[in-house]
């Protein structure tokens, strides 16, 4: 497949710091980058669905690292991890939904939210957590969001037009959290910051989602129920997104976009804490 854009998620980052040695196979030269969008270029032996000249999206599946998306070109199996992109929906969009929609929408899902009940995003700012905070509100669940002060209240004031309520994780989290909902929140979104501590602002019966590895071991013995996401870009779920956000249902947050060339920036911009998405478009 040829690349048009792809963008820096934390996988990308933690691999790029070595963090993932010893837990996945690199193969070197490795090349970094999940998420693609681009147009098809060759077909494997029988493959069917997909054609050559399609443009097509979704998030690099291999057991190994190292033929990664920032590039001209990838490959990528038929069956899973890619998806059309539909009418409507940039190619730069696209690059930067992948990964980052799945573990939102994976989370989202994991906690069962329904209409009315109160959730607790953590890392709202974030790529995962921007999309997390609109499927939440299109919910209809009251979402409490952490964000500082300043660009990161109005990133998130303009991703929705649902009311979220904003926190700043600098302050006392617990009270701003308890004015908000005295019982404790019916759910988690752990996508940064203490797992323990979100988990001690559930109600009881509560549940939290943890894209950080907070699993069932870690409640153990509360009345509060943990799931360790991992997201799962099938073809179905890649789907579901890329209608919400070529419809205008789901707003994909990339907040800036640099050349193939230049990806070393984004991955800087990325660890100085930069909001959304960062795209990278190919020449």
């Amino acid at each position: 497949m040829k690349v048009a854009a792809s963008s820096v998620n934390g996988f990308d980052a933690a691999t790029a710091a070595g963090y993932l040695q010893g837990a996945m196979e690199h193969r070197f030269p490795l090349v970094l980058g999940k998420d693609f969008a681009g147009t098809i270029e060759a077909l494997g032996e029988g493959v069917e669905g997909f054609a050559v000249g399609a443009a097509v999206f979704g998030v690099v599946m291999k057991p190994f690292l190292g033929t990664g998306s920032l590039a001209e070109y990838v490959t990528v199996p038929a069956g899973y991890g890619v998806a059309a992109i539909p009418e409507g929906l940039e190619v730069r969009d696209a690059g930067a939904l992948g990964l980052a929609g799945t573990a939102a929408l994976d989370s989202v899902d994991a906690v069962a939210l329904k209409p009315g009940e109160s959730v607790l995003i953590s890392g709202a700012t974030g790529g995962v957590g921007a999309l997390a905070v609109q499927i939440a509100a299109a919910r209809g669940a009251k979402v409490i969001a952490t964000a500082r002060p300043g660009k990161e209240a109005d990133f998130m004031s303009a991703l929705t037009d649902a009311e979220v309520h904003l926190v700043d994780f600098a302050a006392d989290l617990e009270a701003q959290v308890r004015a908000l909902a005295p019982g404790g929140v019916d759910a988690v979104l752990h996508l940064a910051g203490d797992g323990a501590q979100l988990a001690g602002l559930l109600r009881a019966g509560g549940r939290i989602a943890s894209t950080l590895g907070f699993g069932p071991d870690a409640v153990e013995g509360r009345d509060v129920t943990a799931h360790s996401v991992m997201a799962d870009a099938n073809p179905q779920t890649l789907a579901v997104l890329a209608a919400d956000a070529a419809s205008g249902a789901l707003r994909v947050p990339v907040t800036a976009t640099c050349p193939l060339e230049q990806a070393p920036d984004a991955f800087a911009a990325f660890g100085a804490g930069a909001l959304g998405k960062l795209a990278v478009t190919a020449s």
